[in-house]
């Protein structure tokens, strides 16, 4: 990294952030004319070369031809995002955007968080990994069902917080459209205890199989909490970067969403570290070259319980990008304080082992216990 220890050192440093400034705004190759006539008029256009031939012995630039301007190397990415590390300003039309996406009174907390998402994808332009806690009393609100072939259905399961599960159910027999919607009525029968649907004795000996066992699943799933939900969005935002045009980079890029164990390290980091991160090219797993991660945590009553990442090209406007998570974590962190406290809903964070008596949680089990039980009536 630069330094500066006299003026000299201090021009260099500041020719290095203006070519890294030029290059994130166009994606051209900076010239030395082009610098100078980018607000370095007081230096002549030779100095700007030498100088420029200095930081590529460095290792801040590269000159793909001969005759070519230079563009910034990974170090030079990174020289750049650690120097506006701190920077709090967002534009007001962002923090606007994010005020009035974030200032939402309701219960679903999940389907808010998945909203928070998009809204800070299309803001950034890049991929969002959300992490989050596991929300208490979360009960079954809805299900639907839909065929998949003669003896598989897709069974669709909706939670309160707006939380949607999807199952693989197997039946003995073909089920018709109109049977997979008289099921449904008899799912919301037991869920609800309003009007029970009439069926055959097969379709109700079929449709009570079905509750039982996605209701057991969602039990279990629910308790086997030993790693944070993520919520992910906005993958086809990478294709408007010229970096992801190449298949190569792309295919690099995209093998951060397949690895989600290693997603989940770097959002627990981030979590732990209360602080935004951001890892650039090589910091990365399998050294994607023209990838970065931006993470930054938010929290509930002041704690730290979970992080937001952005995936984007290396070539991004980072100050503008740590200004809007900034602002965005705060934002979240304040509407899910006051969620949680006016609807009474409580949290928890992964343990390593779910099940057991210290870790399940025996409100959340009583209340689903007599859904489970045979229908006796």
């Amino acid at each position: 990294m630069i330094y500066p220890k006299n003026r000299k050192e201090e021009k260099e440093k500041s020719i290095l952030l203006g070519l890294v400034e030029l290059y994130v705004m166009t994606g051209k190759p900076v010239g030395s004319k082009t610098l100078k006539e980018s607000g370095f008029e007081s230096i002549s256009s030779a100095t700007i070369r030498n100088y420029f031939t200095k930081l590529e012995k460095e290792g801040f630039l590269a000159q793909k031809h001969t005759s070519g301007g230079r563009v910034p190397t990974t170090l030079a990415y990174k020289f750049y995002a650690e120097y506006h590390r701190g920077v709090a300003g967002i534009k007001e039309g962002d923090f606007e955007a994010i005020r009035n996406g974030l200032d939402k009174e309701t219960s679903e907390i999940v389907r808010y968080l998945q909203d928070a998402s998009h809204l800070l994808s299309d803001l950034t332009q890049g991929a969002i990994f959300l992490s989050s806690p596991r929300f208490d009393r979360d009960l079954v609100s809805s299900v639907k069902l839909m065929a998949i072939d003669s003896k598989r259905y897709l069974c669709v399961l909706v939670t309160d917080f707006g939380l949607i599960h999807t199952e693989i159910l197997h039946s003995p027999k073909k089920l018709s459209n109109f049977a997979l919607k008289r099921i449904e009525k008899y799912f919301c029968f037991r869920i609800t205890g309003l009007e029970r649907p009439t069926l055959s004795i097969q379709e109700e000996r079929i449709a009570s199989h079905f509750y039982n066992e996605i209701l057991l699943r969602h039990v279990i799933d629910y308790s086997n909490f030993s790693a944070e939900d993520v919520y992910k969005t906005g993958f086809s935002k990478l294709l408007h970067f010229f970096e992801f045009q190449d298949k190569t980079a792309l295919s690099e890029g995209l093998s951060i969403f397949e690895d989600l164990a290693y997603v989940k390290k770097l959002l627990k980091k981030c979590t732990e570290s209360c602080e935004l991160l951001f890892w650039i090219g090589d910091d990365l797993v399998r050294g994607n070259t023209q990838t970065s991660v931006i993470a930054v945590p938010y929290s509930i009553h002041g704690k730290p319980v979970g992080s937001v990442a952005l995936l984007g090209p290396i070539r991004m406007p980072y100050p503008k990008i740590f200004g809007i998570m900034r602002a965005f974590s705060a934002a979240l962190s304040d509407m899910l304080t006051r969620n949680l406290s006016k609807y009474k809903i409580t949290y928890r964070l992964p343990q390593s082992k779910a099940i057991d008596k210290k870790t399940k949680n025996p409100i959340y089990l009583s209340q689903v216990q007599h859904l489970l039980l045979e229908d006796q009536s």
